[in-house]
Parts: structure tokens; sequence; C-alpha cells
């Protein structure tokens, strides 16, 4: 049987509530840091909305009456509540093989993340991840999402084209930033944003699990 050719060279994941099992537990310390410093606590969907946001966008959208003088405050209160719980967070069921699959196949991987350079770092430093993606981009270090910029970065770095790209993400800010950098998109509906909100950004689909993301990215990728 003669292999299929492959469509896209470079895959990129967003990361919380796409490959890492976070979307609550951010909602929750955004909402608790919020009360901390005395704004209006979001409600569950608006503190869900801001993932993938760079942390101080999302915070500031999050809390649009705690004033600017005020945000460095904030984002310490949410790192402090953040790192109470970071050891009760893992990746999804799933993400190690699918990860492994695409690896087996030569797809160069990255991540494309609104966390922190040192945040991401210190996930992807476990034993289990350690050599696993050949690349990455966090808010802090270029454009937040939507913006392209990240994308096109990643793109430059391994001389990949938009249209032998693919990016994979739980929110609209991914499946924008996509659109931004002419590159297509898959979306998952597990995550942060309600899948209702992906049709008008075009992902090529929507996978309702890891398993059918893995399913998809066999057939199509």
């Amino acid at each position: 049987m003669t292999e299929r050719p492959r469509r896209f060279d470079l895959i990129a994941f967003d990361w919380d509530g796409t490959l890492y099992d976070s979307t609550a537990v951010i909602a929750r310390c955004i909402q608790l840091a919020v009360a901390d410093v005395g704004g209006t606590v979001p409600s569950d969907e608006a503190a869900r909305y801001v993932i993938g946001m760079g942390l101080m966008q999302a915070l500031a959208h999050a809390a649009p009456d705690v004033p600017p003088e005020r945000y460095p405050q904030l984002g310490e209160r949410y790192r402090h509540h953040y790192m109470a719980h970071h050891n009760d967070l893992s990746l999804f069921d799933g993400v190690l093989p699918l990860l492994q699959r695409l690896r087996q196949r030569h797809h160069w991987l990255a991540v494309a993340t609104g966390k922190s350079r040192r945040g991401l770092d210190e996930v992807l430093h476990t034993v289990e991840l350690k050599g696993m993606f050949d690349g990455s981009r966090t808010a802090d270090k270029t454009a937040g999402k939507p913006h392209p910029r990240m994308l096109h970065e990643l793109m430059r770095e391994f001389g990949v084209e938009p249209e032998r790209t693919l990016m994979i993400g739980d929110t609209t800010h991914d499946l924008q930033m996509a659109l931004n950098a002419g590159c297509a998109s898959v979306a998952v509906s597990y995550g942060a944003h309600e899948p209702a909100t992906f049709a008008e950004l075009q992902p090529l689909a929507v996978a309702h699990s890891v398993a059918e993301l893995q399913r998809w990215l066999d057939d199509h990728a």
C-alpha cells in the first residue's frame, strides 16, 4: 500500500485547552485574581473567553473596571492562584500518543500559546515532553493572538509556506490567528470556547475529543 502524501509539514498546537487540561483552573484563577484586587468578578463564560490571549491582555479584558495601575497586582494574584494548582494539571488523555504518531510521520511540531515563555518551558522540560516539539512561540515574546506573528515566525523558522501549515486550537483566537496568517486550522470543542462560535472562522474540522483529532490528522494531515 502506497503511503498517502503529506498535506502539512508544520503543525502548530495551542497549549491550554487543546493539549493541556487546564481551562477550568485558569478561568477560576482569573476570577480569584480579579476578586483579590476588588474588581467585578467575571462570569465563567467571560473568564473562559480570554484564555489563549497574553496574560495581561486577558486580565484587562476580563476585568474592565480594574484600573491599569493595578494590572501588575492583578497579574501577580493570577500567578499566585495558578501556581497553587499547577501540579493538579495534566495533558489530555491521548495527547502523547497523538504527538508521537505525528513525529513518526516527520511533521514539524510547534506550540503557539498565550502562556509566558517561563510557564511553557516549565511544562515542556518534563520528561514525557522533552524533545517532542521542534519550536514554540509565547505571547510575552512575540505578538499575542489573534495577531499572526507567532505563526509567521514559526513558518519562517522552518521554511514552511502557509498552505503547508496547520494550526490546532480550542478558541476563536487560535482560529482567527490562523486566518490572519493564511493558514488552515482545526478546532477542538473540549476547551475554552463553544464550538458554535467556530464556523465563521472556517476550520477544516471540529474535533470533539483527542481521539477524533488523531483520526482526522491520520486521514487528512
